[in-house]
């Protein structure tokens, strides 16, 4: 519907941005804290853009409070960050690291005095390696018990200041990655373990959501959750049902599970009659059911548009593009199920990322009608090829058209009846961006880091950051 009028953003929106420890803070092995998974893929050769890794990402782990007064001369009403696991519990669980939680503690009251409302991230894909080399991490259900310990932790120590947590971030891509196309840690290529493994996580996030209840009753949590939604290519029913397919199979299968605590039919019959279904112990679904979130994070970068796929030699997996070379990723699929195909009327980025605004209309209404929950969009951005200037000069009018456009849909799904509860832009300060290095800036604030030459890691505030200034400023009023 065109609306006549739009309705506001509440009047206590969160306006805000993003991160995630490993992507900002280096310092990987500082004040006791223990190797992460991502400590150790990111020295397999090959793996990374120019062999990058997070050894050092752009040191907020040191220069978080130079990065907290850019946020408040910013006027940004709230920060999501990550805390890193084995800052707490550098083997993944026994004797806490005192030093890890008071980093955490002075990161929280300094936004805190800041009047930046802290939104805590418990797993961001860096899980202890000693889990993973002791029981295979998420591969066993260990990892429920110390996920939680972990969690309820942090819920004891920054429960009283902290109101707003994200249990797992986008579940569906560190699975998908890491078990089914192998370019993540653990780099396993497994479809019946990938499934074995989402359920393992799906249990750990409904324990950790069952506990927060009992240390901050007056907090929110909930995932997030990677949403890409589906398109289909033509009309043509056979390429409708193979974007139902892909709804199903790639968003359905997560976002039930998180709210009502049971797996989509379709999925579950195509999994278990293809060999692939998890194993179900009795108990899972009670504590599925117990373990509903207050609100669906949602990060959203892109829509997705789907046609048939034939059962008899159908496109499968596919490369992706990590470089930033435009037009060399490729349309993948499952035989019989779906396959990826270009939509004409999108742009895309560098990254071969569909731009659509529209698209995240589509995904916060989708996700209302389905789940009837309130929305906390807690990833938006967009990866560029920035360029620093002369005298300090970032020029990324791209980032505010890209931003501007997505908060004009969001204002438009508010106005369809949508409870958003805030805004969180992907990212604050440019940060390593996993794969693809450095080279793919995200940041209202340029960092001065790259994979070879010369690099100071000084922070210049780019074009887009005095104009989200004004976008906080006036409530989403002046964009």
């Amino acid at each position: 519907m065109i609306h006549k009028k739009l309705k506001p953003f509440p009047p206590h929106f969160l306006w805000g941005a993003a991160s995630a420890a490993y992507q900002v803070e280096g310092a990987w092995d500082v004040d006791g804290k223990g190797v992460s998974n991502w400590d150790k893929f990111v020295r397999i050769p090959g793996k990374t853009f120019k062999g990058t890794t997070g050894d050092v990402a752009v040191d907020h782990y040191h220069r978080y409070k130079e990065d907290i007064q850019l946020m408040a001369e910013m006027g940004m009403k709230a920060y999501r960050f990550s805390v890193a696991w084995t800052r707490i519990f550098p083997s993944g669980r026994g004797e806490i690291n005192e030093k890890g939680i008071e980093f955490y503690e002075h990161l929280i009251n300094d936004l805190k005095a800041k009047g930046i409302e802290p939104i805590l991230t418990l797993y961001h894909w860096d899980l202890p390696q000693a889990l993973q080399d002791e029981y295979g991490g998420w591969e066993s259900r260990e990892i429920i018990s110390d996920f939680t310990r972990y969690s309820v932790e942090l819920f004891k120590r920054f429960g009283d200041r902290v109101k707003y947590w994200v249990s797992l971030n986008e579940q569906n891509i560190f699975t998908m990655l890491g078990y089914r196309l192998g370019a993540h840690p653990p780099g396993v290529m497994d479809d019946k373990l990938f499934y074995q493994v989402n359920h393992h996580a799906n249990l750990a996030n409904a324990s950790v959501i069952k506990e927060f209840r009992k240390y901050v009753p007056d907090g929110k949590i909930g995932p997030s959750f990677a949403y890409s939604p589906a398109y289909a290519r033509t009309s043509n029913p056979k390429d409708i049902i193979a974007a139902e397919n892909a709804e199903e199979l790639n968003s359905h299968w997560w976002m039930d599970i998180y709210a009502w605590g049971r797996y989509p039919k379709a999925v579950w019959n195509y999994i278990e009659s293809n060999g692939l279904a998890p194993q179900i112990e009795e108990g899972d679904f009670e504590l599925l059911s117990q373990g509903t979130p207050d609100f669906m994070g949602v990060n959203y970068y892109q829509t997705t548009t789907y046609e048939e796929n034939p059962l008899n030699n159908g496109a499968g997996i596919a490369k992706i593009n990590t470089t930033g070379e435009k037009g060399t990723s490729e349309d993948t699929g499952i035989p019989g199920v779906f396959k990826t195909v270009e939509n004409p009327h999108l742009e895309r980025t560098d990254w071969d990322w569909n731009i659509d605004p529209l698209g995240l209309r589509i995904a916060l209404r989708r996700i209302t009608n389905r789940y009837n929950l309130p929305i906390l969009i807690s990833e938006n951005g967009l990866g560029a090829f920035d360029k620093l200037e002369k005298d300090d000069v970032v020029n990324d009018n791209y980032r505010i058209d890209y931003i501007r456009t997505h908060i004009e849909a969001m204002q438009e799904a508010i106005s369809d009846g949508v409870d958003v509860l805030g805004y969180c832009v992907w990212s604050f300060t440019d940060l390593l961006s996993w794969l693809n290095g450095f080279q793919k800036r995200y940041g209202f604030v340029y960092v001065n880091q790259h994979e070879e030459g010369e690099h100071d890691l000084r922070r210049v505030k780019k074009k887009s950051f005095d104009w989200y200034k004004k976008v906080i400023a006036s409530n989403g009023t002046v964009l």
